[in-house]
């Protein structure tokens, strides 16, 4: 299937699938689940309408052959760089290939727009997502940036200390 760019009409099915994947006992089923470090929702509906409504983001789509979007991506642009977040996949479905093919979409994208790399943040203690990041070009910066939390999206499970790393990969 295509991948597309999302529409405001997607929001909720969006904010279901985000918090499907990385949340809750529905997450267990995949192996991306954020459950035993976090608590509560990954995201709103508010918060997707306003990424959707973003002129410098795009959240990118992948379908099922129904219709029903089964795995997405953020996609900002910032200065030369394109950041990634939230790549996400049905839990049941992960495994199969399609995160690799939103990657893949969101580099096409980073081209397009003239972009010389790609950045994320990855929770530093998840160490298989880094490990399948690297396998896909993604190296550590060296940078570590704090992690934040509200309580309106995730409430930590223990006081252990949380840090994201910034990950990039050269686009050429």
């Amino acid at each position: 299937m295509p991948i597309i760019k999302a529409a405001v009409a997607d929001t909720a099915e969006l904010t279901q699938l985000v918090n499907s994947a990385y949340r809750g006992e529905s997450s267990k089923a995949g192996w991306t689940t954020e459950s035993h470090l976090l608590d509560g929702q990954r995201i709103d509906d508010e918060m997707m309408l306003a990424y959707l409504q973003d002129e410098n983001a795009k959240i990118l789509k992948y379908t099922n052959e129904g219709g029903v979007i089964i795995g997405c991506v953020y996609v900002e642009k910032k200065g030369d760089q394109l950041y990634l977040g939230m790549l996400t996949v049905s839990p049941t479905l992960q495994g199969g290939g399609i995160g690799r093919k939103l990657i893949a979409a969101a580099e096409a994208e980073a081209r397009k727009q003239g972009c010389n790399a790609v950045t994320m943040t990855v929770i530093s203690t998840r160490a298989e997502l880094i490990a399948w990041y690297e396998r896909n070009g993604y190296k550590a910066t060296g940078e570590v940036r704090p992690f934040h939390t509200e309580e309106r999206f995730g409430i930590r499970r223990s006081n252990d200390p949380m840090e994201m790393i910034v990950m990039e990969k050269q686009i050429s």
